[in-house]
C-alpha cells in the first residue's frame, strides 16, 4: 500500500508544492522563531506528501482512458490499473477528509487559500470543469501549485503577497504547464484533449512559454535590484528558446532537467530570503 501511495504521489514533483510552500514562508518570515512554529512543519509535511497524493491521485483516477496512449506513464510515472481504482479512490477520500479536518483549525484567510488549492487541484482533472481540457484555462488553473506558497506567506505574516509576486508566480507556473504539455501534444490530440499546445501548435506554445518566462525574469531581477544571482532566473527562458533556435533538439531531452533547475534555484532563493529577511549576513 505504501509503495502504491508513493508512486501515485509522483515524488519527482513533490518540490512543486513543498518547495513553493517553503519559499512562500521564507518570503513572509521576519524572525528566526518563525521557523520554530509547529504549524510550519505540520504544513511542510502536508504540502510535500498528502497534497501530492491528492493532486495526482485525482489526476490518475480521471485520466485512466487518456493515459492509455501516453508512454510517459510507464517510463516516468505510474500507470493506474483497473484493479487499483477502488484503492486509489479510498486514498483520495482519506486525504480529502484529512484536508477538510485541517480547515476546522484555520482562520478564514487560511481557509480561503487552502480551499482554493483543493478546488483547483480537484477540478484541474475532474469533471464537470476539467480545466486541463480547456485551452488557456489549463495553464491558468495550474496556479494550484502557487497556492501552497500563498498559504505559507499568509500563515507566517497574516497578509497576502504583493501583486508583483503573484504575477511572477503566475508567469512561471503558466510557462511550466505549457512547456510540460508540449511533449504530450501527439497523445493528447489522439485522446481528444484540447490543451493549449494542442490548439495553438508546438512553435507558438514555445514562444508563449518564452514570453512568460521572460516576464518572470524581468520581475525577479527587478525585485532583487539587479543582484547578480537573480540573473540565474534566465535559465528558464533558455529551455524554450533553445528548442526554437535548434529545432532538431528533442524537447524530451531537456524537459526532465527542469525539476533539477527548479530544485536548485528554489533552494538558492530560500537561502537568499533567509539571509535577507532574518540574518542579513551578506
Amino acid at each position: 500500500m505504501l509503495s502504491f501511495i508513493f508512486k501515485v504521489s509522483r515524488f519527482r514533483f513533490w518540490i512543486y508544492t513543498g518547495g513553493t510552500y517553503v519559499v512562500g514562508y521564507a518570503l513572509g518570515a521576519t524572525l528566526f522563531s518563525d521557523f520554530l512554529r509547529p504549524e510550519y512543519y505540520f504544513y511542510l509535511f502536508y504540502f510535500f506528501f498528502p497534497a501530492n497524493i491528492f493532486i495526482y491521485g485525482v489526476n490518475d483516477y480521471w485520466d485512466e482512458e487518456t493515459d492509455k496512449l501516453n508512454p510517459k506513464k510507464d517510463e516516468k510515472e505510474h500507470r493506474l490499473q483497473l484493479k487499483e481504482r477502488k484503492r486509489l479512490l479510498n486514498i483520495i477520500y482519506l486525504v480529502t477528509g484529512f484536508s477538510l479536518l485541517l480547515m476546522i483549525f484555520q482562520d478564514w484567510g487560511e481557509r480561503l487559500i487552502f480551499a482554493g488549492f483543493l478546488i483547483l487541484s480537484y477540478f484541474y482533472s475532474a469533471e464537470p470543469l476539467r480545466f486541463k481540457e480547456k485551452p488557456f484555462l489549463d495553464f491558468s488553473s495550474n496556479y494550484l501549485y502557487v497556492m501552497p506558497g500563498i498559504f505559507a506567506y499568509y500563515l507566517v505574516s497574516g497578509n497576502f503577497p504583493s501583486f508583483l509576486l503573484l504575477l511572477g508566480a503566475y508567469c512561471h507556473i503558466s510557462a511550466m504547464h505549457i512547456y510540460s504539455a508540449i511533449p504530450d501534444i501527439e497523445y493528447d490530440r489522439a485522446s481528444g484533449i484540447n490543451t493549449t499546445p494542442v490548439v495553438i501548435g508546438e512553435k507558438p506554445a514555445l514562444i508563449l512559454t518564452s514570453v512568460f518566462w521572460l516576464v518572470l525574469s524581468a520581475i525577479v531581477i527587478s525585485l532583487a535590484q539587479f543582484n547578480p544571482l537573480s540573473f540565474l532566473v534566465l535559465l528558464y527562458p533558455l529551455f524554450p528558446l533553445i528548442l526554437l533556435l535548434f529545432p532538431k533538439i528533442e524537447i524530451d531531452t531537456l524537459y526532465w532537467y527542469l525539476p533539477y533547475v527548479n530544485t536548485a534555484l528554489g533552494g538558492l532563493l530560500f537561502l537568499a530570503l533567509i539571509n535577507h529577511n532574518i540574518f542579513n549576513w551578506v
